[in-house]
């Protein structure tokens, strides 16, 4: 097994958050490189260009929740989006995500718990790559939900294991029937191309 691919099997099995965020700090600095050059990551450029093609107004305040070194931001930015925050668990994450000059703020915050953010503050949310087995679970939907503006947009990936053992069709479709969001975009894709991982690739938008 390669280094970049034990990395990764270490990411996806760790135990707990420290694990998972001392992992991720080994990795910060070639993450890019070995995710996309290499093994051939392509979620958060299609969940990018899904979120561009359904917002409309380049000066949205963008959430990028989950946001690793700012490969999202990027794609975003490359599409003349500018207003874009990003946080995640990360600190080390956080500095490369900074090298990339594409967010106007970045915080550390846990997907998993309540955010330090009021509601109704973002006019889009896309979180990539981060809702998978020992990251971070459906839950984090609502609240990123709570923190979007009515009618405001949320597109995220899932990444096929978690999909079906988290069961996160129960979870979204009970958001549906309670009035939270409509489904806008479903659809399976790619998520790694040389691991042949799968994903779902979602779009959903905040009711009034």
């Amino acid at each position: 097994m390669t280094e970049r691919r034990e990395i990764h099997e270490r990411v996806l099995n760790a135990k707990n958050s420290k694990e998972l965020s001392d992992v991720y700090g080994e990795w910060a600095e070639s993450y890019d490189s070995d995710l996309v050059t290499e093994m051939g990551y392509v979620a958060h450029s299609l969940c990018a260009d899904l979120l561009s093609k359904n917002v409309n107004a380049k000066d949205s305040l963008i959430l990028d929740a989950g946001c690793g070194t700012g490969l999202v931001g990027q794609e975003l930015s490359q599409k003349g989006f500018q207003a874009i925050d990003g946080l995640d668990y990360s600190e080390d994450m956080l500095q490369q995500a900074a090298k990339k000059n594409v967010y106007q703020s970045l915080n550390q915050g846990d997907l998993n718990g309540k955010l330090d953010i009021p509601d109704n503050t973002y006019q889009a949310v896309i979180c990539v790559g981060t809702l998978t087995l020992g990251h971070v679970g459906p839950n984090a939907l609502k609240e990123l939900a709570r923190i979007t503006k009515p009618e405001g947009i949320i597109c995220f990936s899932v990444r096929e294991q978690a999909w079906d053992q988290d069961d996160y069709e129960s979870d979204l479709g009970a958001m549906v029937n309670s009035g939270m969001w409509q489904c806008k975009k479903q659809f399976e894709s790619d998520y790694i191309q040389q691991e042949g991982s799968k994903c779902m690739i979602c779009l959903y938008q905040v009711s009034n």
